[in-house]
């Protein structure tokens, strides 16, 4: 004979606090397949041997020690690692590099462009080149220069629109970006103040030549320019949220911060 029913069940008592869900052990690889994309692989390799050349050449063709220190020199050849490490992944199906890194690398390459591009060629802008600077590169300086300042920056643009998913870029990661063009102008006011005045290219842009203008106009330049970069920074993420997806379902659209 069974003891009968009880028709009140006490509560049990509640669990405190959220309960959390223990990490599960299965790697993604594990339930999603790995796809090799040897397309983008081979694009990649390309920017990459492209920003390469670039910098080899102005290298060569110069004083190395000066064309070290130009921006848009650094800025490529952290363009051509990242790409280098980004076909290599693509290739082996490996997981993509840190969105941080990749957002980071395409501020500093678009940065350079629009810096020479809208200051430095521009003749309206009053940073731009005067003298023996503002003559056009023939031969293979010209090759290098264009390579530099525009090929490998609408390569690098084209590579995160086409080719990279969107949603990888965060505004929280805008403001961290800024840390190496704050690092390049110190390391731009130093390198002038250890050389001599009168030495050629002592300071290797206009808007930072403290012997023309000072340091609080350009402390004022290096203020400005870097609320742009700031707003520049946050219109790629912008972007990076609300462009469509080219590797699966173009249609949808995201923005999340």
């Amino acid at each position: 004979m069974t003891a009968p029913i009880p028709r009140d069940i006490p509560d049990l008592p509640a669990i405190p606090g959220k309960p959390a869900l223990k990490p599960s052990p299965v790697p993604a690889t594990a339930v999603v397949t790995p796809v090799r994309r040897p397309a983008a692989a081979a694009f990649r390799l390309l920017v990459a041997l492209a920003a390469t050349a670039g910098v080899t050449l102005d290298i060569l063709l110069g004083d190395p020690s000066r064309a070290l220190g130009y921006f848009a020199i650094q800025s490529n050849i952290l363009l051509a690692l990242v790409m280098a490490l980004s076909a290599r992944r693509a290739w082996t199906a490996g997981r993509p590099l840190p969105g941080a890194v990749l957002g980071a690398t395409l501020l500093y390459v678009v940065i350079a462009s629009l810096v020479y591009h809208l200051l430095l060629a521009n003749e309206a802008s009053p940073f731009s080149l005067t003298g023996e600077a503002a003559a056009a590169p023939t031969g293979w300086q010209a090759v290098a220069h264009h390579t530099l300042h525009t090929l490998t920056p609408i390569a690098a643009v084209l590579d995160w629109l086409l080719l990279t998913a969107p949603g990888r870029l965060h505004l929280r990661q805008a403001s961290t970006w800024l840390l190496y063009p704050l690092a390049y102008l110190a390391f731009s006011l130093i390198r002038g103040e250890l050389l001599l005045p009168g030495t050629p290219d002592r300071y290797l842009y206009p808007f930072l030549d403290v012997d023309q203008d000072g340091y609080k106009k350009v402390l004022g330049n290096a203020l400005l320019l870097g609320l742009s970069f700031y707003a520049l920074a946050v219109l790629l993420v912008a972007l990076d949220h609300a462009r469509p997806n080219p590797l699966r379902h173009p249609w949808k659209t995201g923005f999340r911060l």
